[in-house]
């Protein structure tokens, strides 16, 4: 006997582990041209740029002096 999802066993108690959960499966594609790619190649192209201009106004000097000063 079910009642709105659960099963009611031999007590009369209702036995929420005998209802099989549904699964939320992503089956979104996460490797070539996808949304998820353009937003993750997006995302550390900023960390990047922010990183780049960090080391500018630390040190003085653009990437390129930053390297040869090493």
């Amino acid at each position: 006997m079910t009642s709105k999802g659960f099963k009611i066993n031999k007590v009369s108690k209702r036995d929420q582990l005998a209802v099989q959960q549904k699964v939320y499966v992503n089956e979104t594609p996460k490797v070539g041209f996808t949304e998820y790619a353009e937003k993750l190649n997006g995302r550390l192209a900023m960390i990047g740029f922010v990183a780049l201009i960090a080391v500018e106004a630390i040190t003085g000097n653009g990437l390129i002096g930053w390297l040869t000063n090493l």
